[in-house]
């Protein structure tokens, strides 16, 4: 797992801001969602993906564990397959610009539907119950790259746990997005994954500093059961 170190200027930024570290500590476990970012074969497997994330595969266990503690809390849990398809290539031209041939060709073999690389790493603890979605730009938020908002508002949910890889990619990105589409989102740390510990807590610290909250795994869970363990019932 990734050695979280937040400079304690930022967190004096937000005390300063907010008033408090976390100002979305207050989860209501019916109006919370874990969405779990490219957790795909793809971006594990080096001999599959094009962007492996080593660090990715140790999460497994704290996405697992979180997962079930939303699921047990009356959350949900949505699990966002990056996919590549035509569309990919013409809405996003930019995108395949910044390519080499060979990145493409790479690309679009691990991410296509169907194909091993886009199928959900194994490990992952996958339920009838959790929801698939399909994502076709880094923010799974964004115009033109999923279903994600509508279907969140549609069943009541108001606030987003991130988690995926890698970090300070489609995780940030997404997060970022969420909290402009006016979610309440926190980045989960050891719930994700990038490609070294300077990447990682740089991208938790630019979104802790103005965008949202970061919390840890078993933050998360604390508030998550704080008020069923006191005999309050959620509102």
């Amino acid at each position: 797992m990734h050695e979280i170190a937040i400079p304690p200027e930022i967190l004096e930024r937000v005390v300063r801001r907010c008033g408090t570290e976390h100002p979305f500590e207050d989860l209501d476990p019916a109006r919370t969602a874990f969405v779990v970012i490219d957790m795909q074969v793809g971006f594990i497997d080096p001999e599959i993906g094009h962007a492996a994330c080593p660090m990715a595969e140790r999460i497994v266990p704290a996405v697992n564990r979180l997962a079930a503690a939303v699921r047990d809390a009356g959350g949900g849990v949505f699990w966002v397959q990056n996919v590549y398809d035509a569309s990919c290539d013409t809405e996003w031209s930019v995108m395949r610009g910044m390519a080499t041939p060979e990145a493409r060709a790479r690309r679009g073999s691990a991410m296509t539907e169907g194909s091993a690389g886009h199928a959900l790493w194994p490990a992952m603890d996958v339920r009838p119950e959790d929801r698939r979605v399909s994502k076709r730009r880094f923010s799974a938020f964004i115009q033109g790259s999923s279903d994600i908002v509508e279907r969140l508002r549609a069943e009541g949910f108001d606030t987003v746990l991130i988690g995926g890889t890698v970090t300070n990619v489609c995780c940030e990105s997404s997060a970022r997005d969420a909290m402009m589409m006016n979610f309440r989102t926190v980045m989960v740390a050891d719930a994700n994954a990038a490609m070294s510990d300077a990447e990682h807590n740089a991208s938790l610290a630019a979104f802790w500093h103005m965008f949202g909250d970061v919390m840890t795994v078993d933050h998360v869970i604390a508030r998550l059961t704080a008020d069923r363990l006191a005999g309050v019932p959620s509102t």
